[in-house]
């Protein structure tokens, strides 16, 4: 179900939005902002605090809070709907295309009367916004390039989104009696970077109590399909999620068959069919005879192709077959093997949370050590000083051991200016033990600048990560238009570890670049990049990301014992 915090949150955004829209006070949109990020990532179910209770979380004030709880009283909020009023549906239409901010569509609807994407898109193919004040020909391919986006992220959702949904959805059907085994599969256990729908498998004798309570969920809004073999129904946040129930001795045959993907399926039933058997979601069967010779695991349903057990996150026909064969598919990273958090946030700039509880909060994780990251003063809103940091850094050093014998590391992400520069000086940035460098503006730069603006900033001798290195934000902006590859050549050559960014609608590098930053030896920091404490559990999403890009323990540095993380971080130590 869908979290009161996480409602809230997209209604404050809203009404951020909003605000900006109307030419509102900048202050003012932005503190809705901060707010609904802190009600976002807050621990406590917020339908449960008062007012009090609501500005004891930073950043909400009486005003944010008495919204709030109007909003949870009756489902709305009067100067929200009031607002809404104030603006045509069609320009809060025009706000959802990624690349496109709340003045220019509203710029589109006043002096073009455009109020929706359709006619957004013929505006654009016949010239139309080139008159327009601050449009020209790149803004007109950045929006048709926003539109692209939206569409093709059509009906799918962030992992992040699908996992929470699916793993209360077998937490449910799990209780139930009769249920020997349930779990989710399809391309959620493949942990790809957007679900088009959730695919639960339950092993049990009978299949009627489950399809019933499925359709009788507190999340299920619509039911699609109920039938013996499959249910299909609709969540309240518009997600599909599609259960069969097997028996038992299926239950491997079922989960290799329902995982996936199309490709790797295709391929383990060519295998099967060479071998004289015949694979499908109840069993491996002899084709002559009809005998099942394997089902009630994945791992001997494996084997008596030929195979190891194949984690699911490779199982994209990308190799994994042949190199299975070969007896050389990789033993990829695990949460298990990740010994701390490299990129991460307090409420000293952007976080929502002091630095004493999010260092607790990582030693609960059993972390060997933990890197404290906040913003340096390039990023403007931030308003970080030397004082401010250096201040911070005695806290930290002061908490270092503490908690459960965790190592805290000092260090900060800098902004990499359009021509490579980061915030402080060579001689400033000596005394941080880790420099998380990441671009946050100036996205538009042409690919040659773009490229010698990233490869300057992995030539500094104090960067030690390049953070989330293509800027994506899934379905929302694209990537920076760089030559990837010198760059993961330029990390792979001077040190710099390329950041795979856990942040759900980040996932920044994506599989293909690490495929290929691997290629050229660069090695890797798995990074939550966690703005709140529930932020710090995303790491499991970075490490399913780079199982997917074949990623062993050897190939990310916050697997590594400290002695020889501290050894990566010194740059400097051939010179």
């Amino acid at each position: 179900m869908v979290r009161a915090n996480e409602e809230v949150e997209a209604l404050l955004q809203e009404y951020a939005d909003l605000i900006a829209i109307t030419g509102g006070d900048a202050f003012k949109a932005r503190a809705y902002e901060k707010a609904a990020r802190a009600i976002g990532g807050h621990p406590t179910d917020v339908s449960r605090l008062d007012v009090a209770g609501l500005k004891e979380i930073p950043g909400v004030g009486r005003s944010i809070a008495e919204k709030v709880v109007e909003y949870l009283r009756t489902g709305n909020v009067t100067v929200v709907e009031e607002t809404r009023a104030r603006i045509p549906a069609g320009v809060r239409q025009l706000i959802t295309i990624p690349t496109l901010g709340p003045k220019k569509a509203m710029t589109l609807y006043e002096d073009l009367h455009i109020s929706s994407v359709a006619e957004l898109a013929d505006a654009i193919k016949a010239e139309k916004l080139r008159d327009l004040k601050g449009f020209g020909k790149r803004t007109e391919e950045n929006i048709l390039h926003g539109i692209a986006l939206m569409q093709q992220a059509g009906e799918r959702i962030l992992l992040g989104t699908a996992m929470e949904s699916a793993e209360d959805i077998v937490a449910e059907l799990s209780r139930i009696t009769g249920c020997a085994q349930c779990a989710y599969a399809g391309s959620l256990r493949r942990m790809r970077e957007t679900i088009g729908d959730i695919d639960v498998l339950v092993a049990a004798d009978r299949s009627a109590p489950f399809m019933d309570a499925l359709t009788e969920l507190p999340s299920t809004a619509e039911v699609v399909a109920h039938g013996a073999k499959k249910t299909s129904i609709r969540t309240v946040t518009g997600v599909q999620v599609d259960l069969r129930v097997v028996r038992q001795d299926s239950w491997g045959a079922g989960m290799q068959y329902f995982t996936g993907s199309k490709a790797h399926n295709i391929r383990t039933r060519t295998i099967a069919v060479h071998l004289g058997l015949k694979l499908s979601e109840y069993g491996l069967f002899d084709a002559g005879s009809g005998e099942r010779v394997a089902s009630r695991s994945e791992d001997e349903v494996y084997a008596r192709l030929g195979l190891p057990w194949i984690p699911p996150t490779l199982r994209e026909d990308r190799g994994e077959i042949e190199a299975g064969l070969r007896g050389e598919l990789p033993q990829v990273v695990t949460v298990d093997d990740v010994r701390g958090d490299l990129h991460t946030h307090t409420d000293l700039t952007d976080g929502l949370a002091p630095l004493e509880e999010m260092v607790a909060a990582a030693a609960d994780r059993g972390y060997a050590y933990y890197a404290v990251t906040d913003h340096a003063p390039g990023l403007a809103m931030q308003r970080m000083t030397e004082e401010k940091v250096l201040a911070q850094r005695e806290r930290v050093r002061s908490l270092d051991g503490r908690h459960r014998g965790m190592r805290l590391l000092h260090g900060t992400e800098l902004n990499i200016g359009p021509d490579g520069d980061v915030d402080w000086p060579g001689e400033f940035l000596a005394g941080f033990d880790i420099c998380v460098a990441s671009v946050h503006s100036h996205f538009g730069l042409g690919r040659e600048a773009m490229t010698r603006r990233l490869v300057r900033a992995c030539e500094n001798p104090h960067v030690h990560v390049l953070g989330h290195p293509t800027t994506r934000l899934i379905g929302r902006r694209p990537g920076i238009d760089a030559d990837l590859d010198e760059v993961f050549a330029a990390c792979a050559r001077t040190g710099t570890a390329l950041e795979i960014n856990a942040q759900p609608d980040r996932l920044d590098l994506g599989d293909e670049d690490i495929l290929r930053a691997r290629s050229h030896g660069a090695k890797f920091a798995v990074d939550s990049d966690a703005h709140s404490l529930l932020h710090l559990a995303h790491l499991r999403y970075g490490i399913g990301t780079a199982q997917r890009g074949w990623l062993t323990p050897d190939d990310v540095i916050n697997t590594w014992p400290l002695r020889r993380l501290r050894r990566f971080l010194r740059k400097d130590r051939a010179a």
